[in-house]
């Protein structure tokens, strides 16, 4: 076999290019880094990406190798192994070194985490840098079958069994319908060496436990099949997971407003939705009076129980980073003390590109922002809601996401004046602690086109005659996207 899967499959590369091509991972035209660590799952799609390039209707930009400086001479082997490789397919390459144990001591994280925090914050900044417009990873469907077990057992809704998104802002996973043995089959078929890191086998950590007893277990003794149903499931779960965030985000307009310091819920408005939609609402005003990324299932249980209660019983529950309290016919949530008031340090401040179309995770949001051109407005749109409509003439790809910046000015939708963003974010109560944290979709030549959940500018404003449509959208991040 060379990259075909026995029973008449397509050859390998052929399927990812499907998948590239149906997913819209890669812009036509567009750069893509390939994320190598040398282990067999990256150096395929390495050599994949390779292969596919140029006919495929993208470039790949060069590989990108992070050095998490962990396994000593291991690490060192790595690095020029992936050297190797990239002067083998005749692409260049790009090695940066992180110091993970020091991350991991310096912000109390697991190595694992700090490991996965620091090559994602690397992968975005390289990608701007080589101006790629995209970074791919060797997630293979066995890697999503283990997520999704992984969250089930934790404890997850739809959103958490989508398990591996094939894209998240910069970041696609070309391999999601691959399994890593068809991916060895086509390594040993063209004869490519690989790196095997020991640590994969390392029982003390939860994933490899699932991958060497859990999964095994599962094939022996029930389904042969339980990667590829598994998989089934995620994608399931993921549109099913995307159409009542969407809902849920439309509707949270009507349910929750934002005082200085404070986050306030609606208690007959929250009572009213459907519970698949109050659970989201519920956790966004959780995690914006927190500051915190993640809200567990029983503080969102906790805030609708004190939402069900009499009025007549004010009462109140401490969360963690914040503090909820019923007054009438509203929960207030402020930050837990002292955490209200506070500034993002100097250094805080974010910049994406934002390609049209395309979509950009901005992790310190918690959100991912997307352009795309329409011919018509959809119908409705909040002006405060997660999705706007904006004249796309005038703009100038790629636009900007962005923190906000002392000086930034702009005019808010119905507005005839220009106003100051500090101005307008004190007239919409928004906490001094999150405005360094609200993306800002700007035009390099135009300035602010939209204040990302809050309004669009005026200048941008469609109307009947508008020839060109751009809609932006936010969505929120969410584990591996």
């Amino acid at each position: 076999m060379t990259g075909a899967h026995a029973g008449g499959r397509r050859p390998l590369a052929a399927r990812v290019l499907r998948a590239v091509e149906r997913g819209g991972l890669i812009p036509r035209g567009g750069r893509v880094l390939a994320a190598l660590s040398g282990g067999p799952d990256s150096v395929a799609l390495s050599a994949l990406l390779a292969d596919a390039a140029g006919g495929g209707g993208f470039a790949l930009a060069g590989l990108l190798h992070v050095n998490h400086q962990l396994r000593g001479s291991a690490a060192e082997a790595d690095e020029d192994f992936c050297r190797g490789l990239a002067a083998a397919l005749d692409v260049p390459i790009r090695v940066e070194r992180v110091d993970v144990a020091g991350l991991a001591r310096a912000d109390g994280l697991s190595i694992e985490h700090a490991g996965h925090r620091a090559r994602y914050a690397v992968f975005e900044r390289v990608a701007g840098e080589e101006r790629a417009d995209r970074v791919a990873t060797g997630h293979t469907q066995d890697d999503l079958a283990e997520t999704v077990l992984l969250r089930l057992i934790r404890g997850a809704g739809p959103g958490g069994l989508a398990g591996i998104r094939p894209r998240a802002g910069r970041i696609v996973r070309p391999l999601l319908g691959v399994t890593r043995r068809e991916l060895r089959e086509h390594l040993a078929a063209r004869g490519l060496a690989y790196r095997e890191d020991d640590s994969n086998r390392d029982l003390r950590v939860i994933r490899n436990r699932v991958r060497h007893r859990l999964l095994p277990l599962l094939q022996r003794e029930f389904s042969p099949s339980i990667v590829a149903a598994l998989a089934r499931e995620a994608a399931i779960a993921r549109t099913d997971a995307d159409w009542i965030d969407g809902v849920a985000n439309q509707r949270a307009a009507s349910v929750v407003t934002y005082r200085e310091g404070a986050v306030a819920v609606d208690v007959a408005a929250i009572r009213a939705q459907p519970l698949a939609v109050a659970r989201r609402i519920a956790r966004a005003a959780l995690e914006r009076a927190s500051g915190r990324g993640r809200v567990g299932f029983d503080h969102v249980e906790r805030l609708l129980d004190l939402a069900a209660g009499p009025a007549s019983e004010p009462g109140g529950a401490d969360f963690p980073g914040s503090r909820a309290e019923r007054r009438g016919a509203h929960i207030v949530l402020r930050p837990a003390a002292g955490r209200e008031g506070r500034r993002p340090a100097a250094g805080d401040g974010f910049e994406y590109r934002l390609d049209v179309p395309g979509e950009v995770a901005v992790p310190e949001a918690g959100l991912a922002i997307a352009a795309e051109p329409a011919e018509t407005t959809p119908a409705p749109l909040r002006a405060r809601g997660s999705v706007v409509a904006v004249a796309a003439a005038g703009l100038t790809p790629p636009l900007t996401v962005r923190s906000w910046r002392a000086g930034d000015v702009f005019r808010p939708l119905g507005l005839g004046g220009r106003k100051k963003l500090q101005d307008f974010f004190v007239d919409r109560k928004v906490a001094r602690g999150a405005r360094g944290t609200i993306p800002l979709v700007a035009d390099r030549r135009r300035g602010i086109v939209w204040v990302v959940g809050h309004a669009p500018a005026e200048d941008f404003r469609v109307t009947g005659g508008t020839a060109g449509v751009l809609i932006l959208r936010s969505r929120k991040l969410g584990g591996l996207g």
